[in-house]
């Protein structure tokens, strides 16, 4: 295992709201990715920690996303041979968390 990823995106919404929107985003990411191969295993709330595991290219990657009052903190972990797409992961992570808690509802 390479070593875990962290993205940190901040918001202003709140811990109830960007929890909401992480829920409702990963619901529709799973309808998304079910059609093209890549399959989510788990999605699990404990408190306002998410923790998940995906297989793609029959690779897991696994982590949590921590929601917090003003910042999630998302935490992947990936094995190594997938750990060459690190930063473009880390890029698209942010990219999209970005998206979905910075756009006003």
């Amino acid at each position: 295992m390479a070593k875990p990823m962290v993205v940190e995106i901040p918001h202003e919404l709140g811990r109830d709201e960007a929890r909401r929107r992480i829920d409702e985003g990963t619901a529709k990411a799973r309808a998304a990715l079910d059609k093209s191969g890549i399959a989510i295993n788990t999605l699990t709330w404990t408190g306002d920690r998410l923790d998940y595991s995906v297989t793609a290219l029959a690779q897991t990657v696994d982590g949590q996303i921590d929601v917090g009052q003003d910042m999630v903190r998302v935490e992947v972990r990936m094995p190594l041979l997938l750990s060459i797409f690190a930063a473009r992961i880390q890029k698209i992570i942010g990219k999209e968390g970005n998206n979905l808690l910075l756009t006003k509802k």
